[in-house]
């Protein structure tokens, strides 16, 4: 690894999924170095379909990567819910449980977007695969970093986006405990074979505090398929353990019907099962000296808000930008969170509650969820969700404003600072 040098200096981002070659992107183009790490050994194909909502929407189409996410788009037609016993309970427009617009939002699998946005940055960025920060020790001038490879450099900032578990928030905020807010489910999520004849749609199973759900991209003959499941405390004992996830999940949906049994066998042969608690990271700060944490590292909103990758999007368009208008990082760092924070607990907040919830856990939350489904229209809403779009993004930062010094950590000398805010 040579040391990269640029006029507003050099950054180093610690992951390469979504927030962190998005922040890279802007980064670059507002006149940093960037280099980014990714502990795997390449980019991670794959991954169940995920939206790109509302203002993030509007990030795409800065980034000139939306067209390339149109065409990727998942055209879903209907989510056909199902009662305990296999019986429909309710066929809905997509949109219409998720709270998108038909036409304006894109739902594309996860694989998709890393690629896209790998695409619109690779050539400007450094990317160093299968590494990590091992070590970090922020001094006047910069940051110290030490790879687990070994290999030592120093960077004017870093940028943690790396993920819910993310080790740079725990290297310079402390444990992941701190900021995990559990919320009562479980999943797991894996691809098994297309026999069901399944084409652009959604099969979801419920039971009280289970469910289960067949995904169809497009006339695929594999399906993503899905396990959901309530418990009141995190299963700590099996998060790092295949085997004992594997034990839970077939003990937990033991003596259901439909399909489960099937799903069940099917995650035990699965060569890419994941399993993980349904959580958030609520943080007071969402950065301490001269690092900062940008998407689900800094405010995660789990997938019952479908929210993540536009919240990712979102917060490396703010960052960056905050960075490119004020001459100190500590005055940048601070616009960021004041801009940016009250759009992120919003869409946070909008996890449902009780009976309101996509996954109800009692059999009288179930049938009054069933109710209301049996009201909405398998025609798409004409709105979304008010918190898809609640911030308005301020301009682009352009080429004759001054950027941030890196060097120093003190306030906007030239008095701009940016405008977006939660509305």
């Amino acid at each position: 690894m040579g040391i990269r040098t640029a006029p507003r200096g050099t950054v180093l981002v610690s992951g390469a999924s979504i927030a962190g070659p998005a922040v890279a992107f802007w980064l670059h183009r507002y006149g940093f170095a960037v280099t980014v790490v990714e502990k795997s050994t390449g980019l991670r194909s794959g991954g169940y379909p995920i939206d790109v909502r509302g203002t993030a929407v509007e990030v795409a189409r800065r980034m000139h990567i939306l067209p390339r996410l149109r065409e990727a788009h998942v055209e879903s037609r209907r989510v056909t819910f199902l009662e305990a016993d296999g019986g429909e309970a309710a066929v809905v427009h997509p949109q219409a449980v998720v709270g998108g617009v038909e036409g304006h939002d894109v739902e594309v699998p996860r694989g998709d977007l890393t690629d896209v946005l790998y695409g619109a940055v690779r050539d400007d960025v450094e990317f160093v695969f299968d590494d990590s920060i091992d070590a970090l020790a922020e001094h006047g001038h910069g940051v110290d970093v030490t790879f687990r490879s070994g290999v030592q450099r120093s960077f004017d900032l870093v940028v943690g986006a790396d993920g819910l578990h993310s080790h740079t928030r725990e290297l310079v905020f402390g444990p992941e405990q701190r900021f995990h807010r559990y919320l009562g489910y479980c999943f797991a999520v894996f691809t098994m074979p297309n026999t069901f004849g399944l084409s652009h749609e959604v099969l979801l199973w419920n039971a009280p505090g289970r469910a289960a759900a067949l995904y169809a991209v497009g006339d695929s003959s594999e399906l993503h398929a899905f396990l959901n499941f309530a418990r009141p405390e995190p299963p700590h004992e099996a998060l790092r353990d295949a085997e004992a996830q594997r034990d839970l999940v077939a003990a937990t949906f033991a003596g259901d019907g439909w399909e489960i049994p099937a799903m069940v066998a099917a995650m035990g042969r699965a060569n890419d099962p994941f399993f993980d608690s349904v959580s958030q990271i609520r943080m007071p700060a969402w950065s301490s000296g001269r690092v900062a944490l940008v998407g689900d590292a800094a405010y995660a909103p789990s997938f019952l808000t479908g929210q993540g990758s536009s919240l990712a999007l979102v917060g490396a368009y703010m960052l960056a930008g905050s960075l490119a208008a004020h001459r100190g990082h500590t005055a940048a760092f601070a616009a960021y969170e004041r801009d940016t924070r009250g759009f992120v607990e919003l869409n946070q907040a909008q996890v449902g509650e009780g009976d309101a919830a996509l996954f109800p856990t009692t059999a009288d939350a179930l049938e009054k969820r069933n109710a209301r489904l049996r009201g909405l229209t398998a025609l798409p809403p004409r709105t979304g969700r008010p918190a898809h779009t609640a911030l308005t993004l301020p301009p682009e930062q352009g080429p004759s404003r001054r950027g941030a010094d890196p060097h120093g950590g003190g306030d906007d000398r030239d008095g701009r600072a940016l405008g977006g805010r939660a509305r």
